[in-house]
């Protein structure tokens, strides 16, 4: 296995998620929905709640119309409203807002947090973060000829606790462009792409697979317009990922939307297993994730067809993503050729053909 501290010390800039922002309705059901999940819960008052992870990343909640949040509104409703990206030093951090400053319009707060909105309507922020080392433990896995847990039982959990967060995911208008945005000023990398569905980025100073996915607009599921779709929390494994599962439908937390209609599932494009869990107020969705890929920047880029890329297995996939003949259409991408098809010539909802045009609600949650 890498060293991780050698590793991270060559690689740039930005570590991952130091925060979340989210803008709600109804603080005190946003609270108990996090602290359900199994979020530890830092600090609660009258306008704002925050959980902090085992890496030191944080779930901040605040009432809209608090003067923290970004304006004007980068989205009607309950969600995340500004991505934090956490830096490794002040010299990484001025250098990125310089960079960014070339392009969008950038502010700084007194303690040095850099804020901007990118061109898809995003908003962001990057400040100096001393990132936490995390510590986990996973069961060995037996098989027929294989027992690295011999004369052992599994690790008995009592509920799931997730340490990090892994990804956030978001709807733009122009998903090429809101990797290259992103590529151009914090150094992400190009992990995946789903043709037509998204883009799968890694920060530089992060192994997990990605740190954020872009689903196009274009999509008949999506909005016309920037949106957060879900965040996700690294777990240990699958027991952890179901038992987290149980408990929130234990304590009330119904899974009511399409796209939390799957139950647990892995992908094939990520390896990761997930469970989706509905956010109150139609928020999107919070991802029990475990299992993922980890790699570095000897990876070499893969473009997908979208209902290969999706799904492995599933308790309820969704029809289109059924059947034995599901073409494995997966190529290596490293010169990017994949993209040409999807840049934007023009603003506004573009149209989609072939099997993307026929995607339902049902489907969201595979993609």
């Amino acid at each position: 296995m890498p060293n991780a501290s050698s590793l991270l010390s060559s690689t740039p800039a930005v570590l991952g998620v130091e925060s979340v922002v989210f803008g709600v309705t109804d603080l005190g059901e946003h609270t108990r929905f996090w602290t359900d999940f199994g979020l530890p819960l830092e600090s609660a008052g009258e306008d704002e709640s925050v959980f902090r992870l085992q890496s030191g990343s944080r779930v901040i909640l605040r009432r809209h119309g608090d003067a923290r949040l970004p304006s004007p509104d980068p989205f009607a409703g309950d969600g995340i409203k500004e991505t934090v990206w956490g830096v490794d030093t002040a010299e990484n951090l001025a250098r990125i807002a310089a960079s960014l400053a070339g392009e969008v319009a950038v502010t700084c707060d007194e303690d040095g947090t850099v804020h901007c909105t990118c061109p898809d309507g995003q908003p962001i922020a990057l400040r100096v973060w001393a990132k936490r080392p995390v510590v986990a433990e996973a069961s060995p896995v037996n098989t027929p000829s294989h027992w690295p847990r011999f004369n052992q039982h599994r690790i008995w959990r009592k509920r799931a606790v997730p340490r990090t967060i892994n990804h956030v995911v978001f709807f733009s208008p122009d998903y090429v462009g809101s990797f290259e945005f992103y590529e151009r000023h914090l150094g992400f990398r190009y992990v995946d792409h789903s043709k037509g569905t998204g883009i799968f980025a890694r920060a530089g100073g992060t192994f997990e697979h990605h740190s954020i996915f872009w689903v196009n607009c274009d999509l008949p599921i999506a909005p016309d317009h920037f949106k957060f779709m879900h965040i996700a929390f690294g777990c240990d494994d699958i027991d952890e990922v179901m038992l987290g599962a149980n408990i929130m439908e234990n304590r009330g937390w119904k899974n009511t939307t399409m796209n939390t209609s799957g139950g647990i599932s892995r992908h094939r494009i990520s390896s990761a297993i997930y469970y989706y869990c509905e956010i109150p107020g139609h928020a999107g969705e919070a991802e029990y994730h475990a299992d993922t890929d980890y790699l570095d920047d000897g990876w070499v880029p893969r473009a997908w067809d979208f209902k290969f890329g999706s799904l492995l297995w599933s308790a309820n996939a969704p029809a289109i993503f059924r059947g034995e003949n599901i073409p494995w259409d997966m190529t290596f991408d490293a010169d990017r050729r994949s993209f040409d098809a999807y840049r934007r010539a023009k603003p506004g909802k573009q149209p989609i053909e072939g099997d993307l045009a026929t995607l339902t609600e049902e489907d969201e949650h595979a993609i």
